[in-house]
This record gives C-alpha cells, sequence and structure tokens, in this order.
C-alpha cells in the first residue's frame, strides 16, 4: 500500500525517538538540594579515633566524638592582624568566618569561609581506601589548609590548629601528659594518658585512655609547633601568628584543666589571589589495639614492628600520591554511586562510607595477616557480631574480599573450638576490644536469647558471597565441618523458625518470622553453591532440591493477598523481605520473580513521609534494610520512589549524630544507634551490578 512521503517521515522520526527513548537510562528525579550531613566526618578511622562535626556550621559547637564527648578540633586564621574562628565553637569573644561552603566525599571533607578579603578551606582527609590494607589500617587524617585573596588585594595571612589532648582519655577528668618529638623531616607533638589503662576495658560509650595522639607537620619555614594550653595557643597565634614558643610543663594535668592541646601554625605571608598551603597530620598510637581470646593484638600498621617514627614519615612523604589515589576514588566510585542509584542514593552511600570504616579495626594476627573488628556502636559494644558483619557487608565484598576474610575468620576459629558448644552460629566474639568469648545472651553458657537461623543464615550467605567475589570456595573449606553443622541445624529449624531472636531484635522474640524464614532458606540454597564450587555434586543437588521445596512452600505460605506476611500465623501483617535480595545477587534463583515485583509494589503504598517502616508493628525502620528492599525493584524508578525519603531522613533529621540506622519514619527522629557500621549495607545496590562488582573487587590489594 501506498504511504504519503510526509505520512513516512512522521513514522520514521517517531521510531527513532522511540528507539533512542529505550537506548536512554532513566533520568535521575529533581536535583536534592544542598547536602546537609546529620553529622560530618573529619577524623574517622576506629571506634576510638572518629570525630565528628554535629552542626551545620563548623564554628556551632565543639567536635565530638562519635558518641558525643567533645574532642575538639579548633581552627584560627588571623587575616593582616585580626584572628578569626573558623573551626570550633570557643573561644566564643573570637569572631566567626562565614562558612561559604562544605563538600564531603567518600574519604574527604572540605570546608570554605570568608572573611578579612581571604578565603580559607580546610581539608581533611581520611584516606581509609577499603582496597588497600596498608591505608585501611593507617591512623592518619590529613589536614589541609589553603588560604588565597578574595578581594583583589593582598593580605597577611597565618592559619592555625589545635587538637585537645582529651582526644587520648576516656574522660576529661583524667590526667594527661605531653612532649615532643623530632622524626627527621617530621615534627610532632604527642599527648596521652598518664595512667596507661591497656585493653583495660570493654564497653560502648567509652573512648580510649592508652596510647599515643600525635600533630605532626613537615619541617618548613612558617611551621610551628608546640604542646601547651589551649589559652597559651590562642594567645600566642594572635600576638604572632606562630604557635607558642615553649611548651607548657605543668603537667600531668587534668584533660579539662586549662584545656591542654597539640597545636600548629602556618605562617603563608603575603598572599594574593593564588592559594596558599599547608598541612598537618592527626594520627594515633595505641601500641596494643584488641585481645582475642585473652592474646593481645597490634594494629595492623604496627605488624612488620614500625612505630610511630615510621607511621609518621611514612605517611608525610606518600601524603601526595595518597590525595591523588583518593581522588581518583571519590570521583569513580561516586560516579557508580549516581549511576546506579542516582544523586540521592550517592550521597547516602557517601555519608555511609567512612562512618563504615571507622566501625572498624584492622589488627593483626601473630603471623602479620589481618583481623578486621567491628564494633557495635550505641548498641552494646559487641565486636565480631556476626548480625553486624552481615549488614555491613555489601561494602566490603564490593571493595575489599580481603576483609571479610578478616571480619569471618575469627567468627569461625571461634565457633569451631571446643569453647563453642552450640550446633548454631556465635552471635559475637565478646565487648570490644575484648574479643575473648560472646558476651550476649546466654553466651557459652545456656541456648537463651541467642539467635541460631539469624547467625547461621548469615554466615553461610556471607561465605557463599565471599566464594563469588573470589571465585573459590577455598577458604570456607578451612571450617566445612562447621558449616555443616550449621547448615543442618538451618534444615531442621529454618523453615518455620521457632519463637526467637533476629537481627531486629529491638522488636523482640517473635515465632514464625517469615523474613528470617526467607534467610534460612537463602543460607541453604547458599551452602548449596558452595556445595557445588567445592566439587560436592550429590550435597549440591540435595541442598539445592531442599532449597528450592522450601522456596515453593513459602510463596504459597506467605503470601497474603499482593504482599507477604510478618509471620506465618499473622494475617493482616507485612514486614520488608530484604533477605530475598540474596537470592538474585548470588544467583540462586530459588524465588520467582513475581514475588519480589509485588512486594516492591506492596513496599510504595505502604511507605510514610521518610520512608519504608521495617514492619506492621511500628513506624520506625532500618536505613540498611531499605536500601536492601529498594534493591529488589526492577527498574531504577522504583529504586528511586523508595531511596528518595530515606534521602531526606539523613537531610531533614533534627537528631545530629553520625548517620542512625534506626529511626521513625514519621518525624525523621532517631530511635536508637549512631554510627554503626552496618550502614556499609547500603553499598548493596552495585554488587547487584554483576560487571560493577566484578570491576571493583579485581582492584582490591
Amino acid at each position: 500500500m501506498f504511504v504519503p512521503l510526509f505520512t513516512a517521515v512522521l513514522i520514521g522520526l517517531l521510531l527513532a525517538y522511540l528507539l533512542a527513548a529505550e537506548a536512554e537510562p532513566e533520568a535521575d528525579s529533581p536535583p536534592p538540594p544542598p547536602l546537609r550531613p546529620p553529622a560530618v566526618p573529619l577524623v574517622t578511622h576506629d571506634p576510638y579515633l572518629s570525630v565528628w562535626s554535629c552542626a551545620d556550621r563548623l564554628t556551632d559547637d565543639v567536635t565530638r566524638h562519635w558518641t558525643g564527648a567533645p574532642h575538639a578540633l579548633r581552627g584560627f586564621a588571623r587575616i593582616d592582624g585580626q584572628v578569626w574562628r573558623f573551626a570550633g565553637a570557643e573561644p566564643s569573644g573570637v569572631p566567626v568566618m562565614e562558612q561559604t561552603g562544605l563538600d564531603v566525599t567518600l574519604t574527604r571533607t572540605t570546608y570554605r569561609f570568608g572573611a578579612g578579603g581571604v578565603r580559607v578551606e580546610l581539608e581533611c582527609l581520611s584516606p581509609v581506601l577499603a582496597n588497600d590494607l596498608d591505608l585501611t589500617g593507617r591512623p592518619v587524617t590529613y589536614l589541609t589548609v589553603r588560604a588565597a585573596s578574595a578581594d583583589g588585594a593582598q593580605h597577611e595571612v597565618q592559619v592555625a590548629l589545635d587538637v585537645a589532648a582529651a582526644w587520648s582519655v576516656d574522660h576529661p577528668a583524667q590526667d594527661v601528659e605531653w612532649g615532643r618529638c623530632a622524626l627527621g623531616e617530621v615534627e610532632a607533638v604527642r599527648a596521652g594518658a598518664r595512667d596507661q589503662r591497656v585493653l583495660g576495658r570493654a564497653g560502648d560509650d567509652l573512648r580510649i585512655e592508652w596510647g599515643w595522639l600525635y600533630l605532626a607537620a613537615r619541617r618548613a619555614p612558617g611551621v610551628s609547633l608546640a604542646a601547651c594550653s589551649a589559652r597559651a595557643a590562642l594567645e600566642a597565634f594572635q600576638a604572632s601568628g606562630r604557635a607558642p614558643e615553649s611548651d607548657d610543663l605543668n603537667m600531668p594535668r587534668r584533660a579539662r584543666a586549662d584545656t591542654p592541646v597539640l597545636a600548629c601554625a602556618f605562617n603563608f605571608g603575603r598572599i594574593g589571589a593564588d592559594a596558599a598551603e599547608s598541612w598537618a597530620m592527626v594520627a594515633y598510637d595505641d601500641v596494643w589495639c584488641m585481645e582475642l581470646m585473652d592474646r593481645r593484638l597490634r594494629p595492623y600498621w604496627r605488624r612488620d614492628g614500625s612505630g610511630p617514627g615510621e607511621l609518621l614519615r611514612t605517611a608525610a612523604s606518600e601524603r601526595d600520591a595518597v590525595r591523588a589515589r583518593c581522588a581518583t576514588f571519590d570521583e569513580e566510585l561516586g560516579a557508580d554511586l549516581r549511576a546506579a542509584g542516582g544523586e540521592r542514593y550517592a550521597r547516602i552511600a557517601t555519608l555511609a562510607y567512612r562512618q563504615c570504616m571507622a566501625a572498624h579495626k584492622l589488627a593483626a594476627d601473630f603471623d602479620g595477616s589481618p583481623l578486621h573488628f567491628s564494633k557495635e556502636n550505641f548498641s552494646n559494644g559487641c565486636t565480631g557480631t556476626v548480625d553486624v558483619i552481615y549488614p555491613a557487608a555489601p561494602l566490603f565484598l564490593l571493595l575489599s574480599p580481603r576483609l571479610v576474610r578478616a571480619q569471618l575468620a575469627p567468627v569461625l576459629d571461634y565457633a569451631s573450638s571446643a569453647r563453642w558448644p552450640w550446633p548454631f552460629a556465635p552471635h559475637d566474639l565478646g565487648t570490644y576490644p575484648l574479643a575473648n568469648g560472646q558476651a550476649y545472651g546466654g553466651g557459652e553458657r545456656t541456648e537463651e536469647n541467642q539467635m541460631p537461623v539469624e547467625e547461621s543464615g548469615n554466615m553461610l550467605i556471607l561465605l557463599a558471597a565471599l566464594a563469588k567475589a573470589e571465585g573459590s570456595p577455598d577458604f570456607a573449606l578451612r571450617w566445612w565441618s562447621t558449616l555443616e553443622r550449621w547448615a543442618a541445624y538451618l534444615r531442621e529449624k529454618g523453615m518455620d523458625p521457632e519463637n526467637q531472636l533476629c537481627t531486629d531484635d529491638f522488636a523482640g522474640h517473635l515465632a514464625h518470622n517469615v523474613n528470617l524464614s526467607a534467610k534460612a532458606i537463602v543460607a541453604l540454597g547458599a551452602f548449596g553453591m558452595l556445595c557445588e564450587m567445592a566439587g560436592r555434586r550429590d550435597d549440591a543437588a540435595a541442598y539445592r532440591d531442599l532449597a528450592a521445596g522450601m522456596a515453593s512452600r513459602w510463596v504459597e505460605t506467605a503470601r497474603d493477598g499482593e504482599r507477604t506476611l510478618l509471620a506465618f500465623d499473622r494475617p493482616g501483617t507485612w514486614s520488608q523481605k530484604y533477605n530475598l535480595v540474596w537470592d538474585r545477587i548470588l544467583g540462586l534463583g530459588l524465588f520467582p520473580p513475581e514475588v519480589t515485583r509485588r512486594e516492591v509494589v506492596a513496599y510504595s503504598s505502604l511507605q510514610n513521609r521518610y520512608g519504608l517502616p521495617l514492619d506492621s508493628r511500628k513506624d520506625y525502620t532500618k536505613t540498611d534494610w531499605v536500601v536492601w528492599s529498594a534493591t529488589l525493584a526492577e527498574s531504577r524508578q522504583d529504586f528511586e520512589a523508595l531511596i528518595g525519603p530515606l534521602h531526606d531522613f539523613a537531610q531533614e533529621t533534627p537528631d545530629r549524630v553520625p548517620l542512625t540506622d534506626w529511626y521513625d519514619t514519621k518525624d525523621a527522629r532517631k530511635v536508637g544507634f549512631q554510627a554503626r557500621s552496618v550502614v556499609g549495607g547500603v553499598f548493596i545496590k552495585l554488587l547487584a551490578d554483576a560487571d560493577m562488582w566484578r570491576k571493583w573487587r579485581e582492584r582490591a590489594i
């Protein structure tokens, strides 16, 4: 049939438009407002060396340890003889520079200020690159200051920084002492507790009370350092633009008495439009960092006998290279996060990154091999908690499978020892920093308040994910008989769990838990996958068939209309089924796709202003689980619809603490928890992309 030329052209244009639209990625939602983190990471390395700004402006409040205790970092600029304050809330009599900008990337935070015709920048770089264990374990943050004229005129500029000696004690009523070190090209001042209580206490709301805090800089004209009082540091800077000529000799004294600080000053001289730059390092040498089954462990950076001199000299010599590597890492991973889930998702992951890294300690075993210990911050202080390792694992599976090994090995050794009497996996290794045996529930004594299905399922899923990341089951084979016991336990107890705790234990015991059942089923499929990789084909087939049969039963018994139940015996209830995400990531194919499709549709109608509740019992939710549930979505649009309210919570919560993972979805208020490692789970979206996962895990050192 004849088609007029005009009609043919229209048809061609329409086809071209449709093809182009199909080829283009889904567009992001409208740009979010300027970033306002609930807390801004400054110095972030481990549970004791973790300092944050918990205010909109760096001058609004004292900087704080993640627990909320003051860990003061102060900054001053002297412009043409006039001193301005740009960091810290004191002294109030010093005029404040206007804060003109804040940038937060994965490894660095940069503040910008203006006053007196001059621009000043403060950059805090904690180079905790998960794919490089030497950098991850190096407790050094670079503090870089820059200054440039903003009005076209030249100005005389000096900049000063100081950190409180209170960083080195649990409580400011404790005595501190200080000194100085000459380390070749590097000069340093240091402070520490007079009474060095090395690994003397365990618990949650505690700061370190042993080891040494360092402030160091390269020897150069115009650079000066001192150990002195905060008052003396400021007075000397006001008078001369330098740190005091002499160190304070009135020691030891309480950390809160005439506030002892480690101070440095940089004289930029006369500057114009070209920025002048200088930098210092804040570091912590804890000497001994953990105890594992009554055996003391060194921090990983000390594994070859290195001390603080080598630490600071190496960090100084590598500073430029490290900054360049961090800039590349921030840019590339940031771009991948935006490509995977949009700007709002990338922001959440960026805030989670340093928080997750700083909630762990990298230690060395007796042979120098890495051991990586989580701390259950603002919860019960446990270390090596399996249901904390599990939600945090996506960050490490993506960037550093070696760190996943370092987290799981001590748990597996403990569970396989004569001390652990139960046929299921333990909950924890002890209370940080003493990993001397399970502290939670009945521990080694009774089965009371254990998490049998939860922790056994977590371990089997994590071991299968690690085997997939490494392309080998060899790590898991070292503890095979233990894994078989756990699989047997799940085979017996997992389909319809008894009245027992799960990781969401703050909600209390729950029998017939549907999401916990899903975890057990996925874990049995994961064990079948490990069997297949290990060449145990008969066992692989048996566990595959077992898991598939259980999944079929689950689909029928869990369904409640167009969604699934909270508990098998509670019609009209519902919960997030975040554990199903591993069925897709591991490629098990146990649950039909329509199950997760129905779930995602249901979630969109169950959201509140600030996100999807954990289940039908309460309005609160978990940050990590929301992202896992969102990752069940097959479309970018559905994913972003679940992520958007989570971003709004982080942006608008009135609780100024490092990102909480337990908050109310109606008013954005924290219910509990802060600064926990579990927020590393938000990186799970990148694991769901096989090519993305392969790209990053192949870069691990």
